[in-house]
């Protein structure tokens, strides 16, 4: 094993890099499509291929790291996003940047839960809550210059160098890890579930691939029909083999409890909402508005710089008074954020028709995600909440994928005024949806964070949006996670 310091530096940059392309991506998609062809239907696959590697592994990789050991498996996750990054960026089709993304995002799957594996292995219990909250001060700022260094390199160099500057964090991380390896095998680590993991994957590939054709080929054709059967099929074979694995990927009994089960029913659609909006935002800027990938991607830094100042403070004012109304409240405010874009019409005046709107979803989302966290998290066992993290986790993600596999039935085949304003009132909805499952499906009881284990609050950070840091103050020493 490497040295403490040694270990923190190589968690940061492992994860700091899949952090990275989760918030940089969204603002080459225009350039990628005006290159590669597809339109909405290649920016849909491009950013999906990435999720669902994501949300089918995200639960697996735990025990990968458990039975292979924590440094084998991020190493391995290091080579795979490095060489698949390395795909994309000379990718000279669609259909093979697609696949590319698929490996990246397994890789992606392999690097994060690994990182927080190696620093719950390296700190001793003292300090470890304050060696996760350096890691995850350190990769949140990712989400506030990804977009930014994305419109940038877009710009000067091409959409193709958003993917290729992977390699020098990934060569960096490699050269820190040097020749360490495992202390030692675990003992009695838990068995893999192989079978779930297929089932889950072929269940959402099969779905996304119908909802995103069927722009194309329609509700009727029998491609998407068998692709939407197919898919209900697998998952619904997932859930029922899921009820009697040995060791289960989903573990079904956690959603018996209310607040774990109306949570993440909050999750899925807030999560669907972040992803669907902040991605129309950025098309809109760049296909209507006609604004440079630069500017674009400048346009996201006040949410994330909102997140940023208040996610913290809000995360421990829930911790102490519940988080029901803080999760109802900042889902309405983000909703009525997105109905505040509407006004939005060529010629474009992001000052006064898009900022506004932007700031008080900012605010709205910080007031959401620590408190829906800390509901999660703090409706489970202690010892259970590492689990429950990963869950909450997959279902963000996979909302995420199923919002983008909808993109063009809501907008049509290419991005427009009115398709924008169609995905604004949809995203606006989801949020609608997410207060009131808050509203009336969490308990309204105080709940405390010092039981909730530093690293299962810093894995629900694990998204692509620049609110992730404020998971509240999950370590009994109050240090921030």
């Amino acid at each position: 094993m490497p040295s403490r310091g040694t270990t923190l530096a190589v968690a940061i940059l492992a994860s700091f890099v899949a952090f990275l392309d989760g918030s940089v991506v969204n603002v080459a998609l225009p350039a990628i499509a005006d290159e590669l062809g597809g339109q909405v239907r290649t920016q849909q696959w491009v950013l999906d291929a990435y999720l669902l590697a994501l949300g089918a592994l995200i639960l697996l990789t735990g025990s990968l790291a458990d039975t292979f050991g924590r440094i084998r498996v991020l190493r391995v996750g290091l080579g795979l996003f490095g060489l698949a990054s390395i795909a994309c960026a000379v990718a000279p089709t669609a259909g093979l940047l697609i696949a590319a993304r698929v490996a990246q995002g397994v890789g992606a799957a392999l690097l994060v839960p690994s990182s927080l594996a190696l620093i719950t292995a390296a700190f001793p219990t003292a300090t470890r809550g304050r060696a996760i909250g350096t890691w995850t001060a350190w990769t949140s700022t990712a989400f506030v210059v990804g977009p930014l260094l994305g419109g940038v390199l877009v710009d000067l160099v091409g959409w193709r160098s958003v993917f290729a500057v992977n390699v020098i964090p990934i060569a960096v991380t490699v050269a820190l890890l040097g020749r360490s390896r495992d202390r030692a095998r675990v003992v009695g680590a838990p068995r893999i579930d192989v079978l779930g993991a297929v089932l889950v994957a072929v269940g959402l590939a099969a779905a996304a691939f119908g909802l995103i054709e069927q722009q194309e080929s329609g509700w009727a054709s029998p491609v998407v029909l068998v692709s939407l059967a197919s898919g209900a099929i697998a998952l619904t074979a997932f859930l029922a083999w899921e009820r009697r694995a040995p060791e289960p990927l989903l573990p079904l009994t956690l959603f018996r409890i209310g607040d774990f089960r109306n949570g993440n029913l909050a999750t899925a659609a807030i999560y669907g909402g972040v992803s669907l909006g902040l991605l129309v935002v950025v098309l809109f800027l760049q296909e209507v508005a006609g604004y440079p990938a630069t500017l674009a991607g400048l346009a996201t830094l006040p949410i994330a710089l909102t997140s940023l100042l208040l996610a913290r403070s809000i995360g421990a004012l829930a911790g102490r008074l519940g988080s029901r109304v803080f999760v109802a409240v900042g889902c309405t405010i983000s909703a009525g954020g997105f109905l505040l874009m509407l006004t939005a019409r060529p010629p474009v005046d992001f000052a006064w028709q898009l900022l506004p709107g932007l700031l008080v979803y900012g605010v709205g989302l910080a007031t959401t995600v620590a408190p829906l966290t800390t509901a999660v998290l703090a409706s489970v066992p202690s010892d259970r909440a590492g689990v429950a993290s990963a869950v909450n986790n997959a279902v963000a993600r996979i909302a995420g994928l199923v919002a983008i596999a909808f993109l063009s039935t809501v907008v049509g085949p290419e991005i427009d005024t009115v398709g924008f304003h169609r995905a604004l009132v949809v995203t606006a909805c989801l949020f609608v949806c997410g207060a009131l499952v808050a509203g009336f499906g969490l308990g309204g009881r105080t709940v405390g964070t010092a039981s909730i284990p530093a690293a299962a609050a810093a894995n629900c950070n694990d998204r692509a949006v620049p609110a992730g840091v404020g998971a509240g103050r999950p370590s009994a020493a109050g240090e921030s996670a």
